[in-house]
């Protein structure tokens, strides 16, 4: 009977931690097994599922007692990855693993095992794949279907298994299982179609064309306009405009999805742009993270993609203000009694509002039945600081009968994502691949968007008229900015600062 150290990992947000898993075994005359090392509830009933799970793999162990130690002993170990290192532990303690061709202390190890020794499926598998190569790891051994996921970490093997018995296997003869590889991810987004396409809208034209302003220059945008006008339609198509994911975009998205445990069952890699779109009862935890110890919320799980706030002013108004860190910083930070955690948040924001409770202020037909108090406090809930972190601001009307039934159609949805991805070039030049109109700086405004003396009398017209803040004039200049790279002008045009103006004017909605 001997000491077996291994090397597992615990999820911290969106990190992994390497964990040391010391396993010790002595004979004794009843089976006793102890897991110390500060485990949750699930790590403690761990211990019978792989006594069964070994048992059921074919290695009688007799009695003993074990201490199984899960170091560093002060951070709180949880879920199910320790499984398949504990029972390996146990496996060679007992002296059914000797002189292994591969040592335990080269490769991470994680695994969920099932009463029958199969593992089971996990989360985090590119986070895992990640801290193995950071740590000059040989490779990682994980559930197969986990495998093809981990892999697209280049540089470290991935050894997918789908019983114990490969795992021991593995260590008697490490050529006995081939790394796995990940397919190619070009071929993946070759199938996309977007559920709704730009050219089955109806109508709205200064609708699409702001929509197309706030997907090239990454600009959040509110839509206000009466029940049925289209608004969450509109929201939808958005997909099909989109530019394509990077590799690395893609890798990063599949990581946080991962992590939150979202990740489709029989994918290992996201090739799309997320769209999400929580219901307006959510909680503040719930949008932008929580727990005892955080994981994702719906601005994160959004990184990289579009997060649309249907009836925008139906959600409670805490809940929106947790948005002001998110919508500015590009990330959010989670602080508990033991340690801080952080998010990404680079997501494009699309709200929808009614203009009033019933939805009918404004309406050309219908009558609005409120009174002014209901249509402040229902406004109300919006306040200035958020209200000023949305660039675009576009009142939607109800269509007519004959904007319904034209047979005239607009540009489709790839028609205008190839000026989307034209104008996203020229700001990838600009800043690089990281970075777009929506996310410039001081300094980047300065440098990039600069206006002549007249543009700067009617930007001052402007602020006396809308009472625009300092925030809102720079967002301004990003919307022109990115109007003008839609035009392929090099300078920001007297006509570009008027439409950037027109799409910010919400004395209507406001």
């Amino acid at each position: 009977m001997t000491l077996s150290r291994l090397h597992c990992v615990s999820l911290i947000g969106l990190e992994a931690l390497l964990v040391e898993v010391e396993v010790d075994v002595v004979k004794s005359d009843k089976m006793i097994l102890v897991i110390v090392g500060l485990p949750d509830t699930a790590v403690r009933e761990s211990k019978d599922r792989v006594l069964t799970a070994v048992k059921n793999g074919g290695f009688q162990l007799g009695l003993f007692y074990s201490t199984v130690n899960l170091a560093p002993g002060d951070i709180k170990k949880e879920g199910v990855l320790y499984d398949l290192p504990i029972a390996l532990g146990l496996i060679r303690s007992s002296g059914f693993l000797k002189d292994e061709k591969a040592s335990f202390n080269d490769y991470l190890i994680v695994g969920e095992l099932a009463l029958s020794g199969a593992l089971r499926p996990l989360t985090g598998a590119l986070a895992i794949a990640q801290l193995a190569k950071d740590l000059g790891k040989k490779g990682v051994l994980l559930p197969k279907c986990n495998a093809e996921e981990a892999a697209l970490v280049q540089g470290i093997p991935i050894y997918g298994l789908d019983h114990i018995k490969d795992a021991v296997q593995f260590f008697q003869n490490p050529s006995s299982i081939t790394p796995v590889t990940n397919s190619s991810f070009a071929c993946r987004q070759a199938d996309f179609n977007p559920s709704v396409d730009f050219s089955d809208i109806k109508g709205q034209a200064h609708v699409k064309r702001a929509l197309e302003i706030a997907v090239s220059g990454g600009h959040n945008i509110v839509l206000s306009g009466p029940p049925g006008c289209g608004k969450t339609l509109m929201a939808k198509a958005l997909t099909g405009i989109m530019p394509p994911l990077t590799l690395d975009e893609a890798v990063e998205i599949t990581r946080i999805h991962s992590v939150a445990g979202i990740l489709p069952e029989g994918i290992s890699l996201c090739t799309q742009r997320p769209f999400r779109s929580p219901h307006h009862t959510i909680s503040y935890a719930g949008l932008i993270g929580g727990g005892a110890h955080p994981r994702p919320g719906e601005v994160s799980l959004a990184h990289l993609g579009i997060l649309f706030l249907d009836e925008l002013a139906e959600f409670a108004r805490t809940v929106l203000e947790v948005l002001r860190q998110p919508l500015e910083d590009g990330k959010v930070t989670i602080s508990r009694a033991h340690g801080n955690y952080t998010f990404p948040t680079q997501f494009l924001c699309i709200a929808a509002m009614n203009p009033c409770p019933c939805g009918y202020l404004g309406h050309p037909d219908k009558p609005c039945k409120d009174s002014q108090l209901q249509i402040d406090r229902y406004r109300g809930k919006i306040s200035g600081p958020l209200w000023d972190r949305l660039d675009i601001h576009i009142d939607v009307a109800p269509l007519r009968y004959s904007e319904m039934v034209q047979q005239k159609s607009g540009d489709s949805s790839a028609v205008i994502r190839q000026r989307v991805i034209k104008a996203r070039e020229k700001q990838n030049r600009r800043f690089g691949k990281t970075k777009t109109n929506g996310l410039m700086s001081a300094a980047d405004i300065k440098t990039h968007c600069a206006i002549d003396a007249n543009g700067w009398k009617i930007l001052q017209m402007a602020i006396d008229h809308m009472g625009l803040s300092a925030r809102a004039c720079d967002r301004i200049l990003r919307v022109a900015r990115t109007i003008a790279d839609l035009e392929s002008s090099n300078s920001i045009e007297e006509a570009h600062l008027l439409e950037a103006l027109n799409l910010r004017d919400c004395t209507k909605s406001r």
